[in-house]
């Protein structure tokens, strides 16, 4: 079978650390990202192009011509703001694409388009993400809540499926390994809930136009989907049922 192409946008960072030994202080400061165990899992079966988060601005494709290159597009732990504010827009005061219009127009003839939960995604810490009332909200199967939305489980959130009930959870795991936590959305009623925990959805499906969309609430790699989960068959096999069926394959 032809390898799904995905285009992956986000799953990295800058981080600075300071570390005070006695009286002495000094700063580092590096780069991260965690593509490389998407693309472990996914190698089977999906070709992916990453656009780091930082990147965004420059790289994501300003045209649903060139978005329609590819079978699914997914953003990972990236806020909004990121796809709004071109530095030309942000330094110069100058217009630029709409990058929204952009997804909303690729998904309505025919794309696929899922978001991953994260501390940047759908609300986020403190909000920050802000995804709620975009385009992007629009055409997704859930509707998120007006402020932090991120539901932290420490000690585990183990997750209950029947294998039975949807061709995506098919060749699944009854029972999976623990989840650390997720975005809090709700479901509209055009949406289809499959996996759920304690009332709250974890992977909602739907269409638009003529595509298909999807929101995995939790993670797609540390801190929140463990590296336990990350190597599971059963992960590697929801995202390959999961983006066949977006992708129609």
């Amino acid at each position: 079978m032809e390898k799904i192409k995905v285009l992956f946008a986000g799953e990295s960072w800058f981080f600075t650390k300071t570390e005070t030994k006695g009286v002495d202080q000094f700063t580092v400061g590096g780069y991260e990202t965690e593509i490389g165990r998407v693309r472990d899992y996914m190698k089977d079966f999906a070709e992916i192009t990453h656009i780091p988060a930082h990147m965004v601005p420059y790289e994501f494709p300003d045209t649903k011509e060139k978005l329609a290159q590819y079978d699914a597009v997914l953003i990972s732990d990236v806020g909004s703001n990121t796809f709004y504010l071109h530095p030309d827009t942000f330094f110069s005061s100058k217009t630029t694409p709409d990058l929204m219009e952009v997804i909303k127009e690729y998904v309505e003839e025919g794309g696929a388009f899922g978001m991953i939960g994260g501390y940047m995604t759908f609300m986020g810490i403190e909000g920050k993400g802000r995804w709620g009332g975009t385009k992007v909200e629009e055409i997704l199967p859930v509707t998120m809540e007006a402020g932090d939305d991120r539901v932290e489980r420490p000690y585990g959130a183990v997750i209950h499926i029947d294998p039975a009930s949807h061709p995506i959870l098919e060749g699944l795991d009854e029972t999976w390994n623990p989840l650390l936590g997720y975005n809090r959305l709700k479901a509209k009623e055009s949406g289809q809930v499959l996996v759920s925990y304690e009332g709250d959805p974890i992977l909602t499906i739907g269409y638009y136009g003529k595509g298909k969309t999807f929101a995995w609430a939790s993670d797609c790699a540390p801190h929140w989907m463990p590296e336990e989960f990350c190597k599971s068959e059963c992960n590697r096999r929801l995202w390959k049922n999961l983006l066949s069926w977006a992708a129609g394959r």
